[in-house]
């Protein structure tokens, strides 16, 4: 059962969620700064990288096709506590994107295609820290080497874009529940790729979705429908293949049509608030997964459950900015907090929290710093320790083009997994490379 607590999803970095609250055409007409990208480019985002690999082929920006992708790897060592201390893991991830824009193409107005390719190969990082929550987003449930489809879907935009529907084999995370999706701004210098450059999993899914929310690297097929009336409001609602709530790996398969369905729906709104216009953003979701639905108690014995229900909030606000009106550095923050009522999934409650600096060292204007923190109340009948713990601090050093270098020190006082464990340390230096 542990292997599939530490699902993971992943999240790119130069673009907001295609399902989200349109950004403005002042700030859509060019690429955004590399400042700050999220520490796992591909998967609360439905086009990953930068189409360098398209332009090397010949494909400008504005030809309709995007080609591109990431490559993410990094090594861990623990270096106390947990379940194998001293023990060191690697992981590697890379995802190949393909979007088609059909208005540039063929004339079809509002239409978007895209697939996407995606092999990971990792260690159990998480289980020999003994953490539920999971210090590293890369590996998730085995196969811990594998190859699939990550994504193939249709998206349509109706109503000069304001109401959006997406088809196909998508990654949910990418529209739900994503307090890393950038504030949507009219001002270009206020932008950020990113919320945060956390590594950890809680940023990317909220625990108390750990075990039925589709996402990396378990992609579902689904339909989300997205109505955005302006661009600092939008309501949404998705409904997809839920068979991971009974232990399918969705993403390494096609659907199935057998009871297990996972309905999610999600309000939000933006803001600028003061002098200098700080933007800021606020979420609130409530999600629902039928069928049956098992897990084994302490004591070996089998619990059963028809489905679960859950809520979710998030939000992130710029505090500070260094230079209003010149540039992005600053300060940014960050909550999240969720529930659910479940007899079977791994977290019941979970709060966690957050800061990240943009551009504040000297001389390294495309670097980040952060620090954050997360806290889940454990499921009872499967774990006998009450809640985990975890803090992350990292910083995250552009290197050269689209070229990422980023340590980081993850501290567990209460791994979630045995109550008999000691507190865990634990290091990761993490290489990202969008192309």
């Amino acid at each position: 059962m542990f292997s599939w607590l530490v699902l993971a999803c992943v999240e790119t970095a130069f673009a907001t969620s295609v399902e989200s609250p349109p950004l403005s055409e002042e700030q859509d007409s060019g690429p955004p700064p590399p400042l700050g990208i999220s520490s796992n480019p591909g998967a609360v985002n439905q086009k990953t990288g930068t189409a360098l690999a398209g332009e090397w082929l010949g494909f400008q920006k504005d030809s309709g096709v995007f080609l591109g992708g990431v490559w993410a790897g990094d090594t861990n060592y623990l270096i106390s506590g947990g379940q194998q201390p001293g023990s060191w893991s690697w992981n590697s991830l890379l995802i190949l994107s393909l979007g088609l824009d059909s208005e540039k193409l063929i004339g079809w107005k509002g239409g978007k295609f895209g697939i996407d390719f995606l092999r990971f190969d990792g260690d159990p990082t998480n289980q020999r820290a003994g953490s539920v929550q999971g210090y590293n987003s890369l590996p998730g449930p085995p196969p811990l080497h594998r190859s699939e489809l990550y994504q193939l879907w249709w998206r349509q935009e109706l109503f000069d874009g304001k109401l959006i529907v997406r088809v196909g084999k998508m990654v949910p995370t990418a529209d739900f529940n994503n307090v890393l999706r950038p504030v949507p701004t009219q001002d270009q210098s206020l932008f950020i790729p990113s919320v945060s450059g956390l590594l950890f999993t809680p940023v990317f899914v909220n625990p108390t979705l750990l075990g039925v929310m589709p996402g990396y690297y378990n992609s579902a097929c689904g339909v989300t429908t997205t109505f955005a009336p302006t661009n600092n409001f939008y309501l949404s609602y998705g409904v997809y293949d839920g068979n991971i709530a009974n232990g399918t790996q969705t993403g390494t398969r096609g659907p199935e049509f057998n009871g297990y369905y996972f309905n999610i729906g999600e309000a939000g709104a933006a803001w600028e608030i003061g002098s200098d216009s700080l933007p800021g953003s606020f979420g609130v979701g409530v999600w629902h997964q039928s069928g049956q639905m098992h897990a084994t108690d302490v004591t070996g014995k089998d619990v059963t459950e028809s489905g679960a229900t859950g809520v979710y909030l998030f939000g992130s606000q710029r505090i500070w900015l260094r230079h209003p009106g010149r540039d992005n550095s600053g300060i940014t923050g960050f909550f999240q907090f969720g529930t659910n009522d479940s007899e079977t999934l791994p977290v019941n409650q979970y709060f966690g929290s957050g800061l990240t600096a943009f551009g504040l060292v000297p001389g390294r204007s495309q670097d980040s710093a952060g620090a954050g923190m997360a806290c889940s109340w454990l499921n009872r009948n499967t774990f006998q320790r009450n809640s985990e713990l975890m803090f992350q601090v990292y910083y995250q050093a552009h290197i050269i083009a689209a070229t990422y270098v980023e340590p980081a020190i993850s501290y567990i006082p209460t791994p979630g997994a045995n109550p008999n464990l000691d507190a865990a340390w634990a290091t990761t230096l993490r290489v990202t490379i969008l192309f």
